[in-house]
């Protein structure tokens, strides 16, 4: 008998391997050493997630968020290394969605959710 949570472990080291996990670990190490660039990009992370949390309810966000959001973005783009971690970050995260996407589509999770009959 298979134990699933065993195998979950297993595959929680290999993406701990994954060239995606290793470059996103050792720039967000590089990154949070300069505690103004640890600020900048949690201050960043917040004002998207409120903004998604204004989606998420319905809402359009308050134009004032968006501006915040945009003009720190511009700014966080001049940082080379921050840059470097956003990008490591898209790339290590897209590596776990296609992974939960799989285990979905595997086990038929929400894939008849828009079907018609």
């Amino acid at each position: 008998m298979v134990n699933v949570y065993d195998k979950a472990n297993e595959l929680a080291g290999l993406i701990k391997q994954s060239d995606e996990y290793k470059a996103y670990d050792r720039i967000k190490d590089e990154v949070y050493e300069d505690e103004q660039n640890k600020r900048m990009i949690k201050d960043y992370k917040k004002l998207q997630f409120e903004a998604q949390a204004a989606y998420l309810t319905g809402q359009e966000p308050a134009p004032e968020l968006m501006e915040k959001i945009q003009k720190m973005g511009e700014v966080l783009q001049f940082n080379p290394k921050i840059t470097e971690f956003f990008s490591a970050e898209y790339k290590f995260n897209t590596l776990v969605s296609d992974v939960y996407k799989i285990i979905g589509d595997a086990c038929d999770v929400g894939a008849n959710m828009f079907d018609e009959d």
